[in-house]
C-alpha cells in the first residue's frame, strides 16, 4: 500500500522541528507553531475542525487552535509524527492516503518555501501522478470562485478545467506546482501562465482560489 501521506507527515514534522516555532510559513498570519496546531486539531479534534468549513463553528475552532498552540512546541511536533488516535478516521490507512497526501505536501511546502533560500524538491513520477489525480478530482471545487476561465496543464499536455469561462488563463507546470497554485500558493508555485494579460493579473490577485 502507498505510504505517500506517511512520508509527507514525517517530512513536515522534521521541517517544523528544524524551523522552530516562530518561523514564518506561506499561510498568511501563521507561524510554524500555528501551522503545527492546525495539523493536530484537524486530526484530533473533529468537534472543532468542522470550523474550517462551517462558519458557525469558526469561533470554537479558533478557541481550540489557541489551546493547542499554547502547548509545548515539541509536544505538537510529536503529535504530528505519531499521527491521529485510533478512534480518528484519519488512523485508517485508506483515509490517511485519500485525505492527507495533498494536505501534508502543501503544508510541507508552506514551511520550506517561506525560507529565502528554498529550492524545488525533486519528486518521483509516481508521486507527481498521485498529486495529479487528486487535482483532477478537486480542481473545479477550488476554481469555482476565480474571475477567469482556468485550465491547469502538465508539461506533457494533460489538462484539467478548473473553471469554465472567458477569457481563459492556462497554468502550466508539474502537478506538484499546480497543486500549490490551486491551493492558493500562487506566488510560490513554479508555473507559467498563458493568456490575456489582464486576466492573468486578475487571477494572480484573487483570494478565492484554493480551499
Amino acid at each position: 500500500m502507498s505510504t505517500h501521506a506517511k512520508r509527507e507527515r514525517l517530512l513536515l514534522a522534521d521541517l517544523l522541528e528544524t524551523a522552530g516555532p516562530e518561523a514564518p510559513t506561506l499561510c498568511e498570519g501563521w507561524t510554524a507553531r500555528d501551522l503545527a496546531a492546525h495539523v493536530v486539531v484537524r486530526e484530533r479534534r473533529p468537534d472543532a475542525a468542522g470550523g474550517m468549513l462551517v462558519k458557525q463553528l469558526a469561533a470554537r475552532l479558533e478557541r481550540v487552535m489557541a489551546e493547542f498552540a499554547a502547548k509545548p512546541y515539541e509536544e505538537l511536533i510529536q503529535l504530528i509524527r505519531t499521527g491521529p488516535p485510533r478512534f480518528s478516521p484519519f488512523s485508517l490507512k485508506q483515509i490517511d492516503e485519500l485525505s492527507n497526501i495533498v494536505e501534508f505536501y502543501v503544508h510541507t511546502e508552506d514551511v520550506r518555501r517561506a525560507r529565502p533560500d528554498w529550492t524545488p524538491r525533486e519528486l518521483d513520477p509516481v508521486f507527481q501522478d498521485v498529486l495529479w489525480s487528486r487535482l483532477e478530482r478537486s480542481a473545479r471545487l477550488m476554481g469555482r470562485g476565480v474571475p477567469t476561465g482556468l485550465v491547469l496543464r502538465r508539461p506533457d499536455g494533460r489538462t484539467v478545467v478548473a473553471h469554465r469561462g472567458t477569457p481563459v488563463v492556462t497554468v502550466i507546470g508539474e502537478p506538484s506546482e499546480l497543486v500549490l497554485f490551486a491551493y492558493g500558493r500562487q506566488s510560490a508555485a513554479k508555473v507559467d501562465l498563458d493568456g490575456d494579460e489582464n486576466a492573468i493579473a486578475k487571477l494572480r490577485e484573487t483570494k478565492q482560489l484554493g480551499i
